[in-house]
């Protein structure tokens, strides 16, 4: 009996033991407090605060150049802006400052904020006035509506952010990566273009975006600086320390309550419009033409849907029948609205397109048949050509060699002679030789130069006139 309970005991402590080295493994894994360099970091953020000088110049040009960027559509060039961008200071020195309970980095940083934001619109305002840079691209309408996720990855971003800082040894890589992430510039790019267009829906989407990854990194940054007890400020005057403490505990409350009502705003918003694509990839599958699908028509703060249906027109029971599982999906009290017979001005232009499509089918139809013609044509002068200069006998070239081979031959002639017997035709070549009269044997000259004739123009009829 004593032996069981001694293995009982053995094992319990063994267990004891094995449960403590895991605990002390994943503390060791997950421990942020160990290295922090509280001083340091205060230092750090509260340096990189001031919008002036060469800081305000960098971000001129980089806003520039991320503007540039999404003109082009080029993602690459907008990520090597916000590598350059001095964004991140005055957002980190709010979190920071109200985190420590230091009013005056506050203060300094919200006005550095108001800077940072007012160069920043100015600059793509100015930008996107010039009229050649004013096309919407995709890369600037991503901008202009925020979605719940966005909540994450600027509070993802800023915790990331604030515990790289917070370290002796900063990681430069890490520190790009959340610039490029949380991607605050883009947006006061968009709102600027929507300034410059006149289009206030950019830029209150935009400004939206901006808030709300602004937000959530200096309230990330006012979490980690809590949970590693930054040292407070201290104030000499205890009523004026109470005073301060209390103003920066409202506004941290109002930061974590903004931050709660955005997070929940945009989960609500982002809920509608799922449930709402679901409900219509529904419609679809059941045989249910719908065009001109746009954001607009999915409407959260009305609380409306609005889908436009081509072809088949739907009976009022049909209508009847899908607005009663509207519910089913999540669309409570969401009103649905159908516009039906938006389709004759489809169809007049699918009409138009095929008309013009067989019209310039039958053009290339004919061109091809031309072309084919003149071809054919060409082919046919090409091979009488060629038979042409086949036929012809290089009457120069032979005369030369004529005149070397044979002294006395004073004149030669040549032609081509044709002749018939009514049945046939037949096309003789005939030469015309004429000797000096001193030449002896001119019978026996003509025959040689007939004979030279024939086997260097590879003829088998040949005819020498001799005069």
């Amino acid at each position: 009996m004593k032996n069981t309970n001694n293995n009982q005991v053995e094992d319990t402590k063994k267990l004891t033991v094995a449960w403590t080295a895991i605990k002390h493994f994943f503390f060791e894994v997950f421990d942020i407090k160990t290295g922090t360099d509280k001083k340091g970091t205060i230092e750090d953020i509260k340096e990189n605060i001031a919008m002036k000088g060469n800081t305000a110049w960098v971000l001129i040009f980089s806003i520039l150049i991320a503007s540039i960027g999404l003109n082009i559509g080029s993602p690459a060039v907008v990520i090597g802006a916000m590598l350059i961008s001095p964004l991140m200071g005055p957002i980190l020195g709010v979190g920071l400052s109200v985190g420590i309970n230091d009013i005056d980095t506050l203060k300094r940083s919200l006005i550095n904020l108001g800077v940072m934001v007012v160069l920043s619109l100015t600059t793509s305002f100015l930008f996107f006035l010039i009229p050649i840079f004013r096309d919407e691209t995709p890369e600037l309408l991503s901008r202009t509506a925020p979605d719940v996720r966005d909540v994450f990855i600027g509070l993802a971003g800023g915790l990331a952010l604030i515990i790289v800082l917070s370290r002796r040894t900063k990681q430069t890589n890490t520190i790009a990566g959340v610039a490029i992430a949380t991607a605050l510039m883009p947006p006061l790019c968009t709102a600027g273009y929507g300034l410059a267009t006149g289009s206030l829906s950019y830029f209150g989407g935009a400004m939206f975006l901006f808030t709300i990854n602004s937000i959530f990194i200096a309230l990330a940054t006012l979490v980690i600086v809590k949970f590693l007890r930054f040292p407070m400020v201290e104030y000499i005057n205890s009523k004026k320390r109470k005073r301060i403490a209390r103003l920066v505990s409202f506004v941290a409350f109002l930061v974590f309550a903004g931050s709660l009502y955005l997070f929940f705003n945009l989960f609500k918003i982002n809920q509608f419009k799922r449930s709402a694509e679901n409900f219509i990839a529904d419609l679809k599958k059941s045989g249910i033409s719908i065009i001109d699908e746009k954001d607009e028509d999915l409407d959260y703060n009305k609380n409306s849907l609005k889908i436009y249906v081509y072809g088949k027109t739907l009976s009022e029971k049909e209508i009847n029948y899908w607005k009663a599982k509207l519910p089913n999906y999540g669309l409570t009290n969401t009103k649905l609205f159908v516009e039906q017979n938006v389709d004759s001005d489809l169809m007049k232009d699918v009409d138009n397109l095929t008309e013009l499509y067989k019209q310039n089918q039958k053009l290339i139809s004919t061109r091809d048949e031309s072309l084919k013609e003149k071809e054919a044509k060409l082919n046919l002068l090409e091979t009488e050509l060629s038979k042409f200069y086949a036929s012809q006998i290089p009457f120069i070239q032979i005369s030369k060699e004529a005149q070397i081979n044979y002294s006395g031959l004073k004149q030669l002639s040549y032609a081509q002679q044709v002749n018939t017997n009514f049945k046939t035709v037949d096309t003789i070549t005939v030469f015309n030789a004429e000797w000096d009269k001193s030449v002896p044997k001119k019978d026996l000259k003509k025959d040689q130069l007939k004979k030279w004739l024939k086997t260097r123009l590879n003829l088998d009829t040949l005819i020498v006139n001799q005069n």
